[in-house]
């Protein structure tokens, strides 16, 4: 999939924006890129697209220099020729706890030597390079972290499969790094500018999940309707049953304001990188997800248990509401800009 994406120009066509703004992909195009894969009916690919198109570019884009590892990674992923792995998520911490990471990269004159592990990593075992976000000094500040580029293939790289029947077009794996030595221009980007490029830019995934959300509530509320209009009781179509008509259409009313909110918010978070209004996309993603995938489940009865139906699909889905920061924690954030936003809303 990313190698057809590439090819058909449909990658650097994501960045394409002018050479003022080329770390920033255009919402628009990015929303048709997610609804199209997402049409294929894989889920875990889609992932795998979503993460390496909204987060890995982004950051690799911000960073390269005009030659060496960190270009050529740029350039290779934006052909389709190479793929790129976000290693973010650490071993030793919580998810949500990226300062506590423990995965370290001693930096020398010549030589990177990086040591630790890496849990969840999206397209981490069929990924040419990982991006990976270490610590270079102690402590919790955010300056104490620099992103490395790692070829998968390095000495002292061990990666396997995370052992989950759930996306598994997703490729996802847990990854370590044993003393792996790199040559000094594999970091991306400055030393200890880390933590602040990644937050610069994790609107952008924010905004991508939330724009895959639509398409994957809008692709099982397609296949639900047409389930209720085929289905009979006492002669009728479960469609016309009221009950059944006001739950679907509460479930199209959410869908609708998801759509809204990534349509008006979309500029701001690509190129302001307003986090709040990031957090706004992620918090309103999660909340709408689960239960309108949820009611279609149980609208679409013993069919919903089905492989890959939507019971699956649900459980699939939840990656929406903790991939990125779990919807309570990014509740928290919309919370501490309640002022700012509150005033968006006035006339």
């Amino acid at each position: 999939m990313w190698a057809a994406l590439g090819a058909a120009g449909i990658l650097r066509d994501l960045y394409d924006r002018g050479a003022s703004r080329p770390a920033a992909p255009d919402p628009g195009r990015l929303s048709e890129l997610l609804g199209a894969v997402d049409a294929r009916g894989d889920n875990g690919i889609t992932l795998s697209v979503l993460v390496q198109a909204a987060s890995a570019l982004p950051l690799l884009a911000a960073c390269a220099p005009e030659a060496g590892p960190v270009r050529a990674a740029l350039d290779e992923t934006l052909s389709g020729t190479a793929t790129v792995a976000l290693a973010a998520t650490d071993d030793a911490a919580a998810g949500s706890d990226l300062t506590g990471l423990g995965t370290e990269v001693t930096i020398g004159p010549d030589e990177l030597v990086l040591t630790g592990g890496k849990r969840w990593i999206t397209t981490a075992w069929e990924a040419d390079r990982l991006l990976v976000l270490a610590r270079h000094r102690p402590g919790r500040h955010f300056t104490s972290f620099t992103w490395v580029l790692v070829p998968a293939t390095a000495p002292g790289v061990r990666i396997r499969p995370a052992g989950t029947d759930l996306l598994t077009g997703s490729a996802t794996g847990h990854v370590e790094f044993d003393a792996v030595r790199l040559p000094v221009d594999h970091l991306v980007g400055r030393p200890g500018r880390g933590m602040a490029a990644f937050a610069r830019h994790m609107g952008t995934e924010r905004l991508a999940g939330a724009l895959w959300a639509v398409a994957l509530t809008r692709r099982v509320l397609a296949d639900t309707k047409q389930r209720l209009t085929r289905r009979h009781i006492d002669g009728q179509p479960l469609w016309h049953n009221d009950v059944v008509r006001q739950r679907y259409a509460t479930c199209l009313v959410q869908v609708r304001q998801l759509r809204a909110l990534c349509d008006s918010l979309g500029e701001q978070v690509v190129d302001r990188h307003d986090l709040a209004a990031a957090a706004l996309l992620k918090s309103a993603a999660g909340l709408v997800a689960e239960p309108v995938l949820a009611t279609c489940a149980q609208l679409q009865g013993a069919d919903g248990f089905a492989r890959d139906g939507a019971q699956h699909i649900r459980s699939e889905a939840a990656v929406l509401g903790i991939g990125g920061g779990v919807t309570e924690l990014v509740l928290g954030t919309v919370a501490d800009n309640a002022d700012a936003l509150l005033a968006e809303l006035s006339p």
